[in-house]
């Protein structure tokens, strides 16, 4: 079976390997072009690029494909394309290219998270579970019949990069077991329920302001749904100091202002319902530490108004 993969990011680098593991004849990589990144904004490959290009494998970055790849993927001649996380809509002209069709593993329990940020989604509305989709590709987003699933559970204090490793091997696993159902004839197809279908947007660098007035729950999830980006942050010393991870607490007080913030206690902040206790934080210019080691430090009042800049 001749493979054309289609990925971009971390998330889509274990299916390659995967492939490449299983033997299977992959003929070529489509990925997003070079963006720049880094202080010096210099163009920089994308993983699965790195990936597909120390295995030699073939890659192809149009900035479009429905618009100038597909002669490419046509040349290639697959029998099936897989895709993880690419970051393009494919057009009917491309899903018509593969006669077997087109296989995406979705980083999400389908029909729930539909769309480009499933996982910190999953973790933001307080789902207890997430989980990777293996399925069909039509016109739609993440809107064709459903294969295989494996689902997970998310951790109290689990952060969206976090997740996001675990489903990626996750994803990795049950594709190739998909493609084995697919090439014994048992693979099932499943169409979506739309009545439990969500959609999400992709992530803004606004949603890094909490809703202090929401359950602990919530407030929590939006700590840890957004670490690694945009992350939460609140006003600090005229900055803004990162919430990195959280998890749900007791107290109650006016949402927003800080219960307690000691080496001893940590860094609790009440909410519309119940608190939360801040387990690391990031300071401007500052690296990545525990939130009891921040406040060995650095001094933030109990009382203190968190909403006056953030809302």
């Amino acid at each position: 079976m001749r493979i054309v993969f289609m990925g971009t990011p971390e998330f889509a680098v274990p299916t390659l390997k995967a492939l490449v593991r299983e033997n299977y004849e992959v003929a070529g990589v489509f990925t997003q072009p070079d963006r720049p990144r880094g202080r010096g904004k210099k163009l920089q490959p994308g993983p699965v690029k790195i990936t597909a290009t120390e295995a030699g494998i073939p890659v192809f970055q149009p900035e479009r494909i429905r618009r100038d790849g597909a002669d490419d993927l046509r040349g290639l001649k697959p029998d099936l394309c897989v895709t993880a996380a690419f970051g393009q809509i494919l057009s009917q002209e491309i899903l018509d290219i593969p006669p077997m069709g087109n296989i995406n593993v979705h980083a999400s329990l389908l029909p729930r998270h539909r769309g480009a940020a499933p996982i910190a989604h999953a973790i933001m509305t307080g789902d207890e579970q997430a989980g990777v989709t293996t399925m069909m590709m039509n016109a739609g987003i993440d809107t064709g019949d459903m294969l295989l699933q494996e689902a997970t559970e998310i951790g109290p204090a689990e952060t969206c990069g976090e997740l996001t490793q675990r489903l990626a091997e996750i994803g990795a696993e049950l594709l190739i077991r998909t493609l084995r159902e697919l090439e014994a004839g048992t693979l099932v197809r499943i169409p979506q329920d739309e009545a439990g279908m969500t959609y999400d947007p992709m992530l803004r660098k606004e949603m890094g302001i909490a809703d202090w007035n929401a359950a602990a729950g919530l407030v929590r999830g939006r700590i840890n749904g957004l670490n690694p980006w945009p992350c939460v942050s609140v006003p600090y010393e005229g900055e803004r100091l990162k919430l990195l991870r959280a998890l749900a607490a007791e107290g109650c007080g006016a949402a927003g202002h800080v219960l307690a913030a000691n080496p001893q206690d940590g860094l609790v902040i009440a909410c519309g319902e119940g608190a939360v206790r801040i387990l690391e934080v990031q300071a401007p210019g500052g690296k990545q530490m525990k939130a009891e080691d921040f406040l060995r430090g650095h001094r933030i009042d109990p009382g203190t108004d968190l909403r006056e800049v953030a809302e």
